[in-house]
């Protein structure tokens, strides 16, 4: 096999993240003609990224911040959209390394892609903290976006599992909105830094959209 058949084949695999929804909408059952896929929220917190490094001043290697969260779904192609309630952290890391492993089996720089995956998914370098906190903070000005368009009715959420967990209902039943009460829960369960509270204090406050 030829280098040539290596782009396009790694190419058409990492195309396939334009046609999978993000699997927490549709547990939500968000109402919406078009709902954000996995590749629509690669670009999202690629873009966030930026303007949190340009606004903040972090002291980090952008680029690779960008490579990293460029990269860091690609186990989704193979896995799909796993909600972290679903799923323990554990056993979702595991799956998703063999993915990427297949994944990357043909493609020259395999190793150095996997490193970047790996220490996105340890969480402990600059790099990869920022990463991970705009990875999950784009998911919630995203969640507060569709809040604001009225996409959400918390009426017709019979069939929704996760408001059988008590930390989601009882974050539902103590605050204003859909977006609000996860907001609030990511800002309990994720170690955002000083500016990325700022930015989700903001996002609770204000209109965005």
């Amino acid at each position: 096999m030829n280098n040539e058949q290596h782009v396009i084949e790694f190419y058409v695999i990492c195309n396939k993240l334009k046609d999978v929804i993000r699997s927490g909408w549709r547990n939500w059952n968000v109402r919406r003609e078009r709902l954000e896929s996995v590749a629509e929220h690669v670009y999202g917190v690629q873009m966030l990224a930026i303007a949190m490094c340009a606004e903040f001043g972090y002291d980090i290697d952008l680029k690779k911040v960008i490579l990293m969260l460029a990269i860091h779904e690609l186990e989704e192609t193979v896995i799909g959209d796993l909600n972290t309630w679903e799923i323990t952290p554990e056993n979702k890391k595991e799956k998703g390394h063999l993915a990427v492993a297949k994944i990357l089996d043909k493609l020259a720089n395999a190793e150095t892609i996997k490193e970047i995956i790996f220490e996105f998914d340890e969480n402990k370098t600059p790099e990869a903290k920022f990463a991970n906190q705009c990875d999950k903070l784009e998911c919630d000005i995203q969640c507060k976006l569709y809040d604001e368009q009225n996409c959400v009715d918390l009426t017709q959420q019979q069939n929704n599992k996760f408001l059988q967990i008590p930390e989601i209902k009882n974050a539902l039943e103590t605050n204003k909105s859909w977006s609000a009460a996860w907001l609030k829960l990511d800002q309990q369960k994720y170690n955002f830094d000083e500016n990325f509270l700022k930015i989700s204090n903001y996002i609770l406050k204000n209109k965005i959209s």
